[in-house]
């Protein structure tokens, strides 16, 4: 017996939301915003015009579908199913919060406030779920397939992200580590200390990593989204009779690794900003980094 897709809508709670749960009122969340210079009429307008689009797309979704709703914060005890269809119906990021617990299954981005978001991955409107639906189950949507990055410790702890992964102190200490790829017995690995490592995809190349791009003046050609490709650059990497900063950016190929030896008490390692879900490396321990066999199946 062959199961009827599910429709997964996947959202977040909004500010207003979190007002109310932290204020208990709209007159007193009003008040705590007037009183640092800001609106409540402005936070509310945002939090209707997402409940409308969330609205709008759960009207689109088929009857014959079965139907449920997650919240981000409930993304890591979700069991997505083969058969299901993630509408992430919000920001850019939450796409990327929803991507690390999929295995292929067609992602419809909703921008649910358009003019606040970039749109690089909620590229739809609520507007258009009724026509995007049929065509993602059916196959005739169009997909990118987005490159996802992971880390794999040596205790077999596995992470994994759409933009990228950073490895680093907990705090503002200093990291200190050995690195070097992991497969090239020319080149030693390095002994540093620094503010971290980021290793970053063709999806990331449009925040963080390009952001560090930029500061290193790095003439590495940025990759594009479905590229098999990753960037890795060091943060602030410090130069010392003991450490040094001769590998402090690079390109890893589809097969390539870069490999993290840590040299601290604790390090960790997270993706895509959630720090929450985060490997936790202690002294001696090594982490490999480097394209995943997963990939984001983004209905375009």
């Amino acid at each position: 017996m062959t199961l009827a897709p599910r429709a997964v809508l996947v959202h977040r709670t909004t500010e207003y939301e979190e007002l109310l749960a932290r204020h208990g009122t709209h007159g007193q969340a009003a008040f705590f915003l007037s009183s640092r210079g800001r609106s409540v009429e402005e936070v509310a307008e945002r939090h209707h015009r997402t409940a409308r689009a969330l609205a709008e797309v759960a009207a689109a979704v088929p009857l014959s579908w079965r139907r449920t709703r997650l919240e981000r914060a409930d993304l890591d005890r979700f069991l997505f199913g083969p058969e299901d269809v993630v509408i992430v119906v919000g920001q850019d990021g939450l796409v990327a919060n929803a991507a690390k617990y999929l295995s292929g299954q067609p992602v419809v981005g909703i921008d649910a406030d358009p003019g606040r978001n970039p749109g690089v991955l909620v590229r739809h409107r609520a507007a258009d779920a009724a026509k995007l639906l049929p065509a993602a189950v059916s196959g005739r949507a169009s997909a990118d397939e987005l490159t996802m990055v992971e880390a794999v410790a040596d205790d077999t702890q596995r992470l994994l992200a759409l933009n990228e992964i950073y490895l680093g102190p907990p705090s503002h200490q200093t990291a200190r580590y050995r690195i070097g790829p992991d497969d090239d017995d020319t080149h030693a690995p390095e002994p540093q200390a620094s503010s971290g490592v980021l290793v970053g995809t063709g999806t990331g190349a449009t925040g963080w990593l390009r952001s560090l791009w930029q500061q290193h003046a790095s003439t590495l050609p940025l990759p594009g989204p479905a590229e098999p490709r990753l960037l890795w650059f060091v943060r602030e990497a410090w130069p010392s009779p003991a450490t040094g900063t001769s590998q402090v950016q690079g390109s890893l190929g589809p097969t390539d690794r870069l490999r993290v030896t840590v040299e601290s008490d604790r390090l960790v390692a997270f993706g895509d900003g959630v720090e929450s879900d985060a490997l936790e490396l202690t002294w001696g321990q090594t982490v490999r980094v480097g394209r995943a066999r997963e990939r984001l199946r983004l209905v375009a």
